[in-house]
């Protein structure tokens, strides 16, 4: 029997704002700083404390459910999500249930069989929980031995849910979905999308059925899974082992399960929740938030270019392949550094692709080498583009090139000193060149007589040798072409 798996989607993102969502407590990297560090008696859950909403974040919330062309509700109302877990202090969860900040919105994705919508059932806040580490048992241990530590610095941290509708099929459908997503977090500046420190979570809910068949079947939710290739991977493990329960005659049951990314497979972690479990009720410390229709506006028309929008302008503007855009726009800082190095180009000669091609391979690779992030590049986007405009116009070859970016990415310099300094200027006299190709041909009689004999090969090597004599800053263009007229003259000669 052929099955179709049938996926949704829920996605935490923790906001970046400079404060917990109902106190006052700085919201700090919790994989660096010291434990419970950043905690107070709101975010505690100390008896007799009273919370007050953040407007920062409720004005992130609002740009995503936007972005995401939801539905904004007039009014919406916390609730108080109750059950019992080590790392949440007051025994709840302040979340929204019934009524939450953005309803009825979509996202466009593209999949194997074109563009589609996903549907965005709803856009809520809440607040994150804290962190529990898990101390390893040492070797020999009585397991009596085993404990976790609690960490409150997260508790209380800004938390944006978004959940879609069942729409998803594949694993592929459901990455894509998850890195437009978080492209869109990051354009609007509400999330930094490091998914190793834990900021942005994904958590599909799957389950199978027969081909063309209406039903829901019964579904499982892999939790807190922190990257691409975990989503991916957990999501077509999970199908396929429901695949084979359902063919074996057996029967899924709807539970929480998790990811072992070493041992490549998901792993029951408890029965899941049904939304009665957690026994919602009104925050009875929390009036409900009302959005004026003004503000409402005023946040849609501030909203900036989204990265779909982006990746349609490179595409028609710069003419760069879809790859290319798809490549850029992931990263907000990346696509604005490809921008500016393209405006500083002469307006004559702008070759967007060359900028692409020097910024994602050698800038990059000096990245990677050293562990920087863009923004911390020492070459700024002009220097680039001052840098392809020596090679195009053929002051320097590719080659030169490549070591004078190495030198400007050491150094800051801008590229035509270190030209300048270094004596580095391409040789494109076609007569000194020609005069050269001559000397070396006459040098290795050898290496002309077996070129001569037949094997064409052989002129690579010849050309390996001027470039060597001219220090690699030869015109490639001029040797090649002075070499092969000399190579016809010898064969017609021999």
């Amino acid at each position: 029997m052929d099955y179709e798996a049938v996926i949704g989607l829920e996605v935490h993102a923790e906001l970046q704002t400079a404060s917990k969502m109902f106190c006052g407590c700085a919201v700090v990297d919790s994989t660096q700083a010291a434990p419970n560090t950043y905690v107070c008696p709101i975010c505690a859950g100390l008896p007799g404390t009273l919370p007050v909403i953040n407007a920062q974040a409720v004005n992130f919330a609002l740009r995503v459910a936007l972005a995401l062309h939801c539905a904004i509700p007039p009014l919406n109302v916390f609730a108080r999500k109750n059950y019992f877990y080590p790392d949440l202090p007051k025994g709840y969860q302040i979340s929204q249930y019934e009524l939450p900040l953005g309803v009825n919105g979509w996202l466009e994705i593209d999949t194997a069989s074109g563009p589609r919508r996903v549907r965005i059932r709803r856009v809520h806040l809440e607040e994150d929980t804290g962190k529990l580490n898990h101390a390893p048992t040492p070797p020999g241990a009585p397991p009596a031995e085993d404990y976790s530590l609690v960490d409150l610095n997260r508790a209380g941290v800004p938390l944006l849910e978004i959940v879609t509708e069942p729409d998803l099929h594949t694993p592929e459908d459901v990455k894509a979905y998850a890195v437009q997503l978080r492209a869109v977090l990051r354009y609007l500046g509400v999330n930094g999308g490091d998914m190793e420190k834990g900021v942005i979570r994904f958590e599909p809910n799957i389950s199978v059925r027969p081909t063309g068949a209406a039903e829901l079947r019964t579904r499982t939710e892999l939790k807190n899974l922190n990257s691409f290739r975990a989503l991916e991977r957990g999501t077509q493990y999970e199908i396929t082992r429901q695949i084979a329960i359902w063919n074996s005659g057996g029967q899924v049951i709807q539970e929480t399960r998790g990811w072992s990314e070493a041992e490549g497979r998901t792993l029951p972690q408890r029965g899941k929740e049904h939304a009665h479990d957690y026994r919602y009720f009104p925050e009875p410390d929390l009036p409900p938030l009302a959005l004026d229709a003004a503000l409402v506006e005023a946040a849609r028309a501030a909203l900036p270019e989204l990265p779909a929008a982006r990746r349609a302008r490179f595409e028609r503007d710069y003419d760069l392949s879809r790859a290319d855009a798809e490549l850029l726009i992931e990263d907000p800082a990346l696509a604005d550094y490809f921008e500016q190095a393209v405006a500083a180009q002469p307006a004559n000669a702008r070759r967007p692709k060359v900028i692409v091609n020097w910024l994602i391979g050698e800038l990059f690779r000096l990245l990677n080498e050293t562990g920087r992030p863009l923004v911390a590049a020492p070459v700024p986007p002009a220097n680039l583009a001052a840098l392809t405009a020596l090679v195009s116009g053929g002051t320097i070859n590719a080659n030169t090139g490549k070591a004078v970016l190495e030198t400007m990415f050491r150094t800051g310099r801008a590229p035509a000193e270190i030209v300048a300094e270094q004596g580095l200027a391409q040789v494109s006299d076609a007569g000194a060149i020609t005069a050269l190709v001559e000397e070396v041909l006459d040098a290795h009689p050898d290496e002309l007589a077996t070129y001569l004999a037949g094997k064409p090969t052989v002129e690579q090597w010849f050309f390996g040798q001027v470039m060597r004599r001219l220090r690699g800053q030869g015109n490639p263009q001029v040797i090649r072409a002075a070499l092969a007229a000399a190579l016809t003259r010898r064969q017609a000669s021999a």
